[in-house]
């Protein structure tokens, strides 16, 4: 596409970014629907996890942080009432992939510090609770992890999602996503120890399983978020921050 196409283009400008407005709100229906497909189990907690939660971090990969942060919320709202048993927070759950869509939008689009706020500011609410502070090595890992890979993804990764080559393009999403999933689940990790109350034992065994997960579930984003943000801007649909380069560089 060229210079002059990207800037013909209808969301190239405004609050979506460089996506079109009704390539949003399809992704926030398939986020709604998603909800009712087949749920995770979560290791050791014994809740679940729904297979929507990896097209979360895709929004904010996809659209920006504020456009993607709009699009999740618009998603995961309906889908907690299309799909209450996924709702563990009641109306609020909807929050959790809100957070996620943000931070992965902000590491995609070479903003870590948002990210690297949200992060913190989960970790120190951790330790304001007395389960947490009897498992300090659980943020002390996980988060830390969460921290390195907003860093790395906002100043690397965010460069390698605008290049052709798939790896460097999965690279970039694997970052942003993990990144989003230890964000949202900093924030969703201070709910659970204040209204579930799980106790140290659990997030003794947490510390290095929830890594693993949400490096898994980050991995799954990669499978679908390559092909589309590889695809979809060869038919005209962008989505990605490679538009960045029109405004940036002069086209291509």
């Amino acid at each position: 596409m060229t210079q002059s196409q990207y800037k013909d283009y209808p969301g190239s400008s405004g609050p979506f970014g460089n996506a079109h407005p009704a390539v949003i709100a399809v992704w926030a229906a398939l986020l709604s629907v998603a909800h009712m497909l087949p749920s995770l189990p979560i290791i050791g907690t014994g809740g679940t996890f729904s297979v929507s939660t990896v097209l979360f971090p895709l929004a904010g990969i996809f659209f920006g942080p504020v456009a993607g942060a709009l699009c999740a919320a618009i998603g995961s709202f309906i889908g907690q009432i299309l799909a209450p048993h996924t709702a563990w927070l009641g109306l609020g759950t909807f929050i959790i992939g809100t957070i996620n869509a943000f931070v992965a939008g902000s590491v995609s689009r070479g903003r870590p510090l948002p990210a690297l706020a949200i992060i913190l500011v989960g970790a120190i609410l951790w330790f304001t609770t007395a389960i947490g502070r009897q498992v300090p090595l659980f943020p002390a890992v996980f988060y830390s992890l969460g921290l390195l890979a907003a860093l790395l993804g906002g100043i690397a990764g965010s460069r390698w999602l605008e290049r052709e080559h798939a790896a460097a393009k999965g690279a970039g999403v694997w970052l942003a996503a993990y990144a989003g999933f230890v964000g949202a689940a900093a924030i969703a990790n201070y709910f659970s120890l204040v209204i579930l109350k799980l106790p140290p034992q659990v997030w003794t065994y947490l510390t290095f399983v929830s890594p693993l997960e949400r490096a898994i579930f980050a991995t799954g984003s990669v499978i679908i978020g390559v092909p589309l943000l590889t695809g979809l801007p060869r038919i005209g649909v962008l989505v990605g921050p490679q538009g960045n380069r029109f405004d940036d560089d002069g086209g291509e």
